[in-house]
């Protein structure tokens, strides 16, 4: 049961990555985007708003469901921070990271 729990909560928490954000963004550019245009042309052919609001509103539905819940393809490169060192708060001491390929020596 606390199985179950454990795999609830890490769904409801819905910890994306940046590059999980960048593809909702543009899932809900498009998809907005698409619904209206659809919807403005069946409205306009038939004369009838009624088919744009109920199109777009339709459109606006998927995109929620789409993009709201935190979808694991959402979070494909999490990213990892770097420790905390060794826990000294003098900061005195140096480690160093990766930055585009080359290390650099910081202070931690």
């Amino acid at each position: 049961m606390e199985a179950i729990q454990d795999q609830f909560q890490t769904i409801v928490d819905g910890f994306i990555d940046f590059q999980g954000q960048k593809l909702a963004e543009q899932i809900t550019t498009y998809t907005l985007t698409v619904s209206a245009i659809v919807g403005f042309l069946a409205g306009f052919v038939t004369q009838n708003i009624v088919y744009t609001l109920y199109i777009c509103l339709a459109g606006t539905a998927f995109t929620f469901l789409a993009v709201v819940p935190p979808w694991p393809f959402y979070n494909q490169a999490p990213v990892r921070f770097l420790s905390s060192g060794s826990g000294k708060k003098g900061g005195s001491g140096v480690g160093t990271i990766v930055v585009d390929g080359e290390e650099v020596k910081v202070r931690t």
